[in-house]
């Protein structure tokens, strides 16, 4: 696709929201049951394209991609009626006589730009999102993972372009968009290119969402319950090979239970993807080739407590327990996104927030207790977008609760009922009465008007 024929896709969509047909909610609650129905039809052909793009299994694609993406439209379509009405609220003594509501109204042209590591979640997610709050939408997905891109281009061919409009292409098409004055800009991905697309959206002004990543500190205390704490673990930071942007980044476990639990750990591994995970059908591989010689990187600069085996050139890194890192080392100053998981010992509980807080606000924080109060301190003092107590990564499974990072790992909310307001301009309307006309705000001021100012505006 040339920029010529995307300027002419971008100027077909401004007409088509000019003529209002978005507005319309029987409109957007059609364009999503045919999302839905056209993702189930396509299921199948999804769960081969990711298999061949970077052999993710089946499971893996029911749960993190397809079926993950129905739940959600499943609720935008019984919700979006409700969501789109206005919302009356309380009007202040000081504008009596009036109404005051909340009315939600579609940004208007939406980019979105999504990764390869969820590659059809992170595209339809926002997609549907914008598409219930009544937007038209540019998407861009990642080049890595082409054959999902196929899968995906089918689904979005169905629709108008002056719709959903799929953009195919490198860099320089990516680069292309974001030079354009979309109304809203949804992106997934790095830190480091979050950067890039805020400052391109500054230049416009134009109002963004980023889902980036970060350090997310999983902390093992004395007296968790050890078993689950090691299947929690295990399973939230080895699913998808630990391409996962909220999979536990490094581990923090009490020295008192540290030999224990990490056999607790082994064990969980081998029973997940067995004695080879090479020669599991459950077990993901790296992207590509450089991410796999990254991770490799990490593990030769490391003590190996468990795995440690790489082919870079089949992209296969196995699920990998490492120790003997110290702060400086790039595992502890990256954020690794692979099977590779740093163990760190303590033994005062002091000593975990002045880990934590050698890096940035992670998107996710994680601990294994029994103990409330220590839970409840923790969450207190450590900031990241989201956190779960005894467990990992399943916190992203809830629609009621809004997902998204903090400062460096990310601006923004979405899932749920917040995706469509993440997508909507939550107009504040007042409707004044013509009843009455109260003076007290009009000159000239006397000093009763003040007086009667004050008592206003307690």
């Amino acid at each position: 696709m040339n920029k010529e024929e995307i300027g002419s896709i971008l100027e077909k969509q401004r007409n088509f929201l000019a003529s209002g047909t978005t507005l319309d909610i029987d409109y957007r609650i059609g364009i999503l049951k045919k999302l839905r129905s056209l993702i189930l039809s396509h299921e199948e052909e999804l769960i081969e394209a990711l298999g061949r793009d970077f052999h993710k299994p089946r499971f893996e694609v029911l749960g993190t991609e397809s079926r993950f993406v129905i739940a959600e439209l499943n609720l935008m379509i019984r919700n979006v009626r409700r969501w789109s009405r206005k919302k009356k609220v309380r009007t202040s003594i000081a504008n009596f006589p009036a109404g005051s509501y909340v009315m939600p109204q579609p940004y208007g042209q939406v980019l979105i730009l999504s990764p390869w590591n969820y590659p059809f979640h992170l595209a339809m997610m926002p997609v549907m999102s914008a598409l219930a709050a009544g937007n038209c939408v540019v998407l861009k997905i990642s080049q890595k993972v082409p054959e999902t891109g196929k899968v995906i281009a089918k689904i979005t061919g169905k629709f108008p372009r002056e719709l959903i409009a799929m953009i195919d292409g490198d860099h320089s098409l990516t680069a292309y968009l974001l030079d354009h004055s979309f109304d809203y800009i949804f992106f997934t991905g790095s830190t480091d290119v979050g950067k890039i697309v805020m400052t391109k959206a500054a230049r416009n002004l134009t109002p963004l969402t980023l889902e980036l990543g970060g350090k997310n500190p999983c902390v093992v205390a004395a007296d968790a319950k050890l078993n689950y704490a090691a299947r929690r673990i295990a399973m939230g930071k080895f699913i998808n090979a630990g391409q996962t942007c909220i999979a536990p980044d490094y581990l923090l476990v009490d020295d008192k239970i540290r030999e224990r639990f990490l056999e607790l750990l082994k064990a969980e591994i081998r029973k997940f993807y067995g004695s080879d995970p090479e020669n599991s059908t459950d077990y993901c591989r790296m992207i590509n080739a450089a991410k796999a010689g990254k991770m490799e990187s990490y593990i030769k600069n490391a003590k190996i407590i468990s795995g440690g085996k790489t082919d870079t050139v089949n992209c296969y890194v196995e699920p990998t327990l490492i120790t003997g890192v110290t702060p400086d080392d790039p595992v502890m100053k990256e954020e690794i996104f692979g099977p590779v998981l740093p163990v760190i010992s303590y033994s005062d509980f002091s000593e975990v927030y002045s880990i934590i807080a050698r890096n940035p606000k992670s998107l996710a924080a994680y601990i294994f207790t029994t103990n409330r109060k220590l839970a409840r301190e923790f969450l207190a003092k450590t900031q990241s977008g989201s956190a779960a107590v005894n467990d990992t990564i399943m916190q992203i499974a809830s629609p009621h609760l809004p997902f998204g990072g903090i400062g460096p790992s990310g601006i923004g909310r979405y899932h749920g009922k917040k995706s469509f307001e993440t997508f909507s301009n939550m107009k504040s309307v007042m409707v004044k009465s013509n009843l009455v006309d109260i003076p007290v705000r009009y000159p000239p001021y006397t000093a009763l008007k003040e007086k009667l100012l004050k008592l206003l505006l307690k």
